[in-house]
């Protein structure tokens, strides 16, 4: 079993503002996700995150401003002894048809590269159909929490099976780690 998972960002870990987190103080943790991050990193998984951030080339924020809020996120998780151990972001505007923005797999791609390892089989958590086309597209596992607008790709063609749905990224680190206890 491959022992890195891939989470999105907004919608998964943190409250997504349905605009952007541009400040530390709009970034807000979704109830259970810090106490995921520990469960899955304290059972031997490694964290990476990849996400899609039109706000840089839209010029809203710039990548230290992003760099900020990412900060903020793995100072809050150091506190419960979590860290997020590689962290790949789009910067384009969906417009741009770049090779990296979700449900391209670019972001994988940069992963795979950064932490030196394959992320086939492995798990992608993700609320947005993208998230689930971006895993299926690179032979990760995609599991959908309900967080985000994770209830509105319920109904999207590529939803995944009703078993790889949960209500929050909680629930989803609680089945990752018993897939290895068996």
């Amino acid at each position: 079993m491959n022992k890195v998972i891939v989470l999105d960002r907004d919608g998964v870990i943190n409250v997504d503002l349905m605009t952007y987190v541009t400040k530390p103080e709009d970034f807000e943790f979704i109830e259970g996700s810090i106490e995921a991050i520990s469960l899955l990193q304290n059972s031997g998984f490694t964290i990476a995150i990849a996400t899609n951030q039109a706000c840089i080339e839209k010029k809203i924020i710039d990548d230290r401003q992003l760099k900020v809020v990412h900060d903020f996120m793995n100072l809050k998780l150091a506190v419960h002894g979590s860290t997020i151990d590689c962290i790949a972001y789009c910067p384009h505007d969906p417009d741009s048809k770049c090779a990296c923005r979700k449900p391209e797999v670019g972001l994988l791609v940069e992963i795979e590269k950064k932490l030196g390892v394959s992320l086939e089989g492995s798990f992608f958590v993700g609320d947005k159909e993208t998230d689930i086309m971006a895993a299926n597209n690179y032979n990760c596992v995609p599991l959908l929490v309900k967080t985000g607008y994770g209830m509105q790709t319920l109904s999207s063609a590529n939803c995944p099976p009703a078993n790889h749905c949960f209500e929050n990224l909680f629930n989803a680190s609680k089945f990752i780690v018993s897939t290895i206890e068996k």
